[in-house]
């Protein structure tokens, strides 16, 4: 305690820590805060639901210090990811930021795998569409009044059970996605339904929209596994009144088969 009473000695000790300051800690600081990393930053004004291609980002170089630790750094990454909020040019990526599935009010068109067709059919008015009571994984029956010109009103075989897969309003609102409207006084009313068809199904249904004549009734609301037995019903249906298309291409498919084996060398027989 004697010692440190002795103002030598503490000048001495504040030179000494003053040193260690200047040349150890400070140098330290600044080479932490000068290290570069590298970054994924926005080129392109990105949309959240948008999905992010490899002309939105780039690798950018920044200092290190203050860096949030989940910002991404490989541009891998975020490629084919969705936005889950708008992001400006120069900004910065964080993880929470992105999302491997589109947005809500999409997500249905990212299931379509090439075998069925998502098609709208319009609302003429609010009986038309159940009075507004239609909601996605719907099996309805579509009804065609006046079918043909024929003066009868029929369901056509091809669209006796059809799956709904969007029920939009006139603002482009999707009532599937389960969007909570800030006012429910003012909740839209829905303008379209979106189907999920066959090809078939699409020409039928293209004919009873131009016509402007069509309802919808509903069949069966419920677990997706009975929802799919009725889809599976509909199928047979179609392929039932549908076979020569198949026929033709298997037909087709057997004749790129044989044009396609090389033809085997004829023996000559040799008789003594």
């Amino acid at each position: 305690m004697n010692l440190l009473k002795n103002r030598t000695v503490l000048g001495v000790i504040c030179i000494l820590l003053s040193l260690l300051i200047c040349f150890g800690v400070t140098p330290l600081f600044n080479k932490t805060v000068s290290q570069k990393t590298e970054i994924v930053r926005v080129t392109k004004e990105i949309k959240a639901g948008d999905e992010i291609t490899k002309d939105m980002v780039q690798i950018a170089e920044v200092g290190g210090f203050g860096l949030p630790e989940n910002v991404i750094r490989q541009k891998d990454t975020v490629i084919g990811k969705y936005a889950k909020a708008d992001l400006s040019i120069g900004d910065y990526i964080l993880n929470t930021k992105l999302s491997d599935i589109p947005a809500a009010e999409n997500a249905y068109l990212y299931n379509l795998d090439g075998s069925k067709q998502a098609m709208s059919v319009t609302i003429k008015n609010f009986a038309n569409g159940l009075s507004g009571k239609l909601q996605s994984g719907d099996i309805v029956s579509v009804i065609a009044p006046d079918y043909k010109k024929q003066g009868s009103t029929v369901i056509p075989a091809e669209l006796k059970y059809v799956e709904i897969i969007s029920v939009t309003a006139p603002s482009g609102y999707d009532a599937n996605t389960g969007e909570i409207k800030s006012n429910d006084d003012e909740r839209e009313l829905p303008s379209t339904v979106t189907l999920l068809v066959s090809s078939e199904q699409s020409k039928v249904l293209a004919e009873l929209e131009a016509d402007g004549k069509l309802h919808l009734s509903l069949v069966y609301r419920g677990t997706p596994a009975n929802t799919a037995k009725f889809i599976e019903v509909q199928d047979e249906i179609n392929e039932a009144l549908y076979p020569t298309e198949k026929k033709n291409d298997t037909e087709e498919q057997k004749s790129a088969d044989l044009e396609s084996k090389p033809e085997q060398p004829v023996k000559n027989e040799v008789t003594e």
